[in-house]
C-alpha cells in the first residue's frame, strides 16, 4: 500500500516526527559508558507513554524476526546493524550504538535512527562508517521532491556509500511510513535513477542508508533478531522521515526547540529534488 496524507494527517506527522527526534536526542544523552541497553528500553517506554503515544515496536512481529519484538528501541551496538534487540549488555568506552525508533501518535508513525560513539574514544572506523551513512542520508534526501523517483533517492544513496568503499546490502532498506510503519514503496540504498515509483506531494518516506564495514552478507543472531555483520566488522545507521511536499522533502524527524510547545509545529526544512 502507498498512501498520500492530507494536510491535517501531514501536520499530525511533523508532532510524531517531533518526537521521535527528541526522544532519540534524550536517550543519545543518556547512554554513557555504563548505561545498560535494557535501561535505554525503559526511558523510552516512559518517555514514549508519557507522550501519549504508542510504539511500533512492541507487537511487531514481521516474516524476518522471531517475533513479537517485545521492546520499544533497536539498540545495536557494534557489529550490529539492524533490528538490535535490548538485553543486559553495559556500554564500554568507544562502543558504536545505533538507536533506531519508531513511534505512532495521532494515527501517524514516524521512524529515525541514529547512530554514535559512546564514551571518549573515536575509532576513526567507526567515525568514518556514521560519517558515511549521514552523507548518505543527506544525498537521499536532498534527491527526493515532486517528480524524482525511488530510484534517485537510491541512486543518490549509494553514491556515496560506494564512493565510501562499502558494500551495500539490499535486503534492507527504507519505506514508505503513515497510519502503519512499513509501507510501500520500498527504498533501496542503490539503484538506478529514474526508475520506479514517482514521488508526491504528501508521501512520507523513511530513509534509512545502513553499512558494514567489509561485507554486504549479514547474519541473524539467536537471539531470532538482532541483525549482524557476518565477519564481525562495525556497523553504522542513519535514517530520517520525510515528507514531499510541493517544495521538496520536509525533514520531520527533527528535535523540536525546547521552548516550543507540545503542540507547536517546528519550522519545515526542505531540501530540493
Amino acid at each position: 500500500m502507498i498512501e498520500i496524507l492530507t494536510p491535517a494527517e501531514l501536520s499530525r506527522a511533523r508532532e510524531t516526527g517531533a518526537l521521535v527526534a527528541n526522544v532519540l536526542q534524550a536517550l543519545r544523552n543518556r547512554s554513557t559508558v555504563g548505561t545498560n541497553l535494557l535501561d535505554i528500553d525503559r526511558l523510552a517506554k516512559t518517555m514514549i507513554a508519557e507522550a501519549g503515544a504508542k510504539s511500533c515496536y512492541v507487537d511487531y512481529a514481521p516474516s524476518f524476526g522471531r517475533g513479537p519484538f517485545g521492546h520499544y528501541i533497536c539498540t545495536s551496538v557494534n557489529d550490529a546493524v539492524l533490528h538490535g534487540l535490548p538485553h543486559d549488555y553495559a556500554l564500554a568506552d568507544g562502543d558504536l550504538l545505533t538507536l533506531d525508533l519508531a513511534i505512532t501518535k495521532g494515527g501517524i508513525a514516524a521512524d529515525s535512527a541514529i547512530s554514535f560513539i559512546v564514551g571518549a574514544s573515536k575509532p576513526p572506523e567507526s567515525v568514518a562508517l556514521i560519517s558515511a551513512t549521514e552523507r548518505a542520508l543527506a544525498a537521499g534526501i536532498a534527491a527526493a521532491g515532486p517528480g524524482a523517483r525511488i530510484g534517485d533517492i537510491s541512486y543518490a544513496i549509494g553514491s556515496v556509500l560506494s564512493e565510501a568503499g562499502y558494500p551495500i546490502n539490499t535486503e534492507f532498506g527504507g519505506h514508505g511510513i503513515g497510519s502503519t510503519m512499513h509501507q510501500d514503496p520500498h527504498v533501496a540504498n542503490t539503484g538506478r535513477p529514474g526508475r520506479g515509483y514517482a514521488l508526491r506531494p504528501g508521501l512520507l518516506l523513511a530513509l534509512e542508508p545502513w553499512v558494514m564495514a567489509d561485507t554486504d552478507r549479514l547474519i541473524t543472531d539467536a537471539d531470532g533478531w538482532t541483525l549482524r555483520s557476518a565477519t564481525g566488522s562495525r556497523t553504522a545507521h542513519s535514517e530520517h522521515t520525510i515528507a514531499i511536499t510541493d517544495e521538496g522533502a520536509e525533514i520531520l524527524t527533527l528535535p523540536r526547540p525546547a521552548d516550543q510547545g507540545a503542540e507547536a509545529t517546528p519550522s519545515p526544512v526542505h531540501t530540493g529534488a
